[in-house]
């Protein structure tokens, strides 16, 4: 996506309110899942306001994005999944697999075997890591669409979580002028 089209989408979620932000918000956090290379607490900056107290409208900002990461990851596994299965895929990565390829296959092959789920959502809780990297990584022999659902979104329940505690921790220390 061309650099003009994230600062759209940027745009797009800092304006995000109301029901329809709401839409925006699972949309984001759906491509997050799939293809964007974005960090997906930028939904944080929605100005979604339902009418609830702050907490209320962060709740439902959380859940909504979760869930829209949630249908993301399922996306990207059966995508994952097609692809791994078709020859012309084979072929392709066939002719790039030489020494450190290998070796960070194995690598990641290891982990993901050696903590599955719980690995996803661990990897989704950490701020600032790729989703979209995670996510494929972690579909790796992996065959349970609900299950990884469900791993990812409590792992974006999480890092949302982490974020706005640390965001909201960082404005209360700061002085009133300063904002």
């Amino acid at each position: 996506m061309p650099v003009e089209g994230l600062s759209a989408l940027d745009a797009l979620v800092r304006s995000a309110s109301g029901p329809l932000g709401l839409l925006v918000v699972f949309v984001f956090s759906f491509l997050c899942a799939v293809a964007l290379p974005l960090p997906s607490e930028l939904v944080l900056l929605a100005p979604i306001n339902l009418g609830l107290p702050g907490w209320g409208d962060l709740a439902v900002l959380v859940v909504v994005a979760s869930a829209g990461k949630a249908a993301g990851g399922v996306v990207a596994l059966k995508v994952s999944r097609r692809a791994a299965s078709t020859n012309r895929f084979a072929a392709i990565t066939g002719r790039f697999r030489f020494g450190p390829v290998v070796a960070v296959e194995a690598a990641i092959g290891g982990v993901v075997r050696r903590y599955g789920v719980l690995g996803l959502v661990t990897t989704l809780s950490i701020p600032g890591a790729p989703d979209t990297a995670a996510i494929y990584a972690f579909s790796v022999g992996h065959d349970d669409p609900v299950e990884f659902a469900a791993a990812a979104f409590v792992g974006t329940v999480v890092r949302l979580l982490i974020v706005a505690g640390l965001a909201a921790g960082v404005l209360a220390v700061l002085p009133t002028d300063w904002l």
